[in-house]
């Protein structure tokens, strides 16, 4: 921040490192929800193959101790799946925080812009209201010589 920074540049630059940080933080919760989902698909995929090898050992013959170790791994298999879809329930949770936390940044950011922007224009306005009279000072500072030397 410079030395002649006005209160409202000090917001908006505030304001563009808390959007920029909320930025990041939903970036780092998507990554996770990635990494989730791909951890749950994978399991999934474990699943429907070890369901596929009990299907090819019914179908050889299985005796009952194999099936039921096979079940109860299918069981925990389950088990595993349905604690992967929580976990991706509450990160896909945490995402939709950290998406209304930058939106609430952002809104911020635009606020101050807008309000920039509206000083900005005063500033030009109020700038061409002086140079207009500067020269309407100076055509009438012309013209009252130019009377005065007629006068004479």
């Amino acid at each position: 921040m410079s030395a002649n920074a006005s209160p409202l540049d000090t917001l908006i630059e505030l304001a563009q490192g808390s959007r920029d940080q909320a930025g990041q933080a939903l970036a780092s919760e998507r990554h996770n929800e990635q990494q989730v989902a791909g951890q749950l698909e994978a399991l999934h995929q474990y699943r429907l193959e070890y369901a596929q090898k009990l299907q090819q050992a019914m179908s050889e013959g299985i005796d009952p101790a194999s099936m039921r170790n096979y079940q109860q791994f299918l069981d925990s298999l389950d088990a595993a799946l349905a604690r992967a879809q929580q976990a991706l329930k509450a990160q896909q949770q945490r995402v939709s925080q950290r998406q209304t936390q930058w939106q609430q940044e952002q809104r911020r950011l635009s606020s101050y812009d807008t309000l920039a922007a509206r000083r900005q224009q005063e500033q030009r306005r109020h700038e061409a209201r002086q140079e207009l009279r500067l020269n309407d000072d100076l055509v009438n500072g012309r013209l009252a010589r130019a009377r005065y030397a007629s006068d004479i």
